[in-house]
């Protein structure tokens, strides 16, 4: 009877391993691009204004998932337009946008520089283009034509008129 039973337990056990794969096979989907391009340079407009200007050299569109996204695996160099023409340049060694949010995420080596001078340096920033606005909880560097500044979180204005800083350490000349 052992044997008979063992016979029937080995069969079932390799039947289900053969159904387990298929099934596996049938719920995977292969997470690639929907679409690739190489050397862009984007510029967003609103009425007939520029508002920004994306130049990567590669961009890989995941617009055929539940949370679509773009990414920048080699970097973007951005330039933000204000109202009057001011600009911000943003430099990041990878970034990636989400779609459904609105949001950016920038890595590696991120630089931003005002018109004015003023500059940040940190390693990962994120971008919130519904509301113009920049935050990290990474540790950063403010440069400023008033002095530097180092700290730990930031959120500001892509104009850097509005600035909130935590645990920030640093000489700043307050005369003008």
């Amino acid at each position: 009877m052992l044997p008979v039973v063992t016979v029937i337990a080995v069969t079932l056990f390799f039947g289900c391993e053969s159904n387990f794969k298929e099934v596996q096979k049938i719920n995977f989907s292969e997470f690639v691009p929907s679409g690739e391009a190489e050397k862009i340079n984007l510029k967003y407009t609103d009425s007939g204004r520029i508002k920004a200007i994306l130049v990567s050299p590669k961009m890989l569109e995941f617009s055929n998932l539940d949370f679509p996204f773009t990414e920048f695996p080699k970097g973007i160099y951005v330039t933000l337009y204000d109202d009057k023409g001011k600009r911000t340049f943003v430099k990041s060694d990878y970034a990636v946008s989400y779609k459904m949010t609105n949001i950016i995420d920038l890595q590696g080596n991120v630089k931003i520089v005002s018109q004015d001078g003023q500059t940040l340096e940190t390693q990962q920033l994120y971008y919130d283009q519904k509301n113009e606005w920049f935050f990290t909880e990474k540790s950063f560097k403010f440069t400023d034509p008033k002095g530097v500044s180092n700290g730990q979180g930031i959120d500001f204005s892509k104009d850097f008129k509005i600035i909130n800083s935590q645990k920030i350490t640093g000489e700043l000349d307050s005369a003008e």
